[in-house]
């Protein structure tokens, strides 16, 4: 039986597919420390999605001081103090959350993690090559947490009226981490597939952040049927929207581990940089299509991978 903490702090800063599928250890976390007063330190990005959660009673914004930064490490340190902490469950499992145990004043609170002296440690060495959520799940049994659950969004609401879509629209998510092209198919590619579904009657609609605009603007000129809602969309909208679309279709990236989580039948096309087996996309219907090399993928493969609602 885990035992009764007055004060948890779960850490998870990063990045979004990451912070996705911590949701599900957070639900179990909020289940089992009913009474317990539990606080989130996490980045800017993800506060407003963790505040609508219903899982957190306060949030702490980190702003990850540089090593050099010595006031705010200090800083850092009185509030993790302050906080009176009889369990830290840490969901980042980093170099960078494990220099945050080493800063808590002794005797440290219990802790769920992977630095070394911790209380609760998830010492399986081949964690690094389980899948986030199975990983997260082990992790938690190590400090006495069984059942947890799939992440869900029921939760989340947000107003996607105001983008006047019509029935039966598939979501595009042709974004990706800037540093890492080849986990991109190419415009091209996503150009074609809007053609083939507007041709099918099914309009596409692509989503994406402001970094992504020129692409997905190149696409929507290509295929006048596309409505381009690049820089648009909240993390709740996408969420929304999610749950409207016949279908979704996206690279390996974070929104898309919010859409298939949201129920959203998705394609997700993989390349050799980086491993479905580790981090890929879970929900109620994901299809991965993964190719060495994403040249190799062509659009009429990618169209009829798609399973619509």
């Amino acid at each position: 039986m885990t035992a009764e903490f007055k004060n948890i702090l779960v850490i998870k800063l990063s990045a979004f597919g990451d912070f996705v599928q911590a949701m599900g250890p957070c639900a179990a976390l909020r289940r089992v420390h009913a009474n317990a007063r539990i606080t989130l330190l996490t980045t800017a990005p993800y506060v407003e999605f963790a505040e609508m959660s219903g899982y957190f009673d306060e949030i702490w914004t980190d702003d990850r001081p540089r090593w050099w930064q010595v006031q705010k490490w200090l800083s850092l340190k009185r509030r993790l103090d302050s906080g009176a902490f009889g369990r830290v469950y840490d969901l980042q499992t980093s170099d960078r959350s494990g220099t945050y145990f080493r800063l808590f004043a002794r005797p440290r609170p219990e802790w769920s993690g992977i630095a070394t002296g911790c209380s609760h440690p998830h010492d399986n060495p081949r964690r690094d090559f389980m899948h986030t959520i199975e990983r997260q799940r082990e992790q938690l049994a190590a400090a006495g947490i069984d059942d947890v659950p799939a992440p869900s969004f029921d939760w989340i609401d947000g107003d996607i009226e105001k983008f006047q879509l019509p029935s039966g629209f598939i979501l595009l998510v042709p974004g990706g981490s800037a540093g890492r092209p080849a986990k991109r198919w190419p415009t091209a590619r996503y150009t074609r597939l809007a053609k083939l579904l507007a041709e099918k009657g099914h309009i596409p609609v692509l989503i994406g952040a402001d970094d992504e605009a020129s692409r997905n603007a190149e696409i929507a000129k290509a295929c006048p049927h596309t409505i381009n809602l690049t820089g648009k969309t909240s993390l709740s909208e996408i969420a929304r929207l999610a749950r409207a679309a016949a279908g979704a279709v996206g690279n390996d990236n974070g929104p898309m581990h919010l859409i298939a989580a949201a129920g959203c039948p998705s394609v997700v096309v993989y390349s050799a940089d980086s491993d479905p087996a580790l981090c890929a996309q879970r929900g109620p219907e994901v299809v991965i299509l993964r190719r060495d090399n994403l040249l190799d993928l062509e659009p009429d493969e990618v169209e009829a991978a798609i399973r619509l609602r």
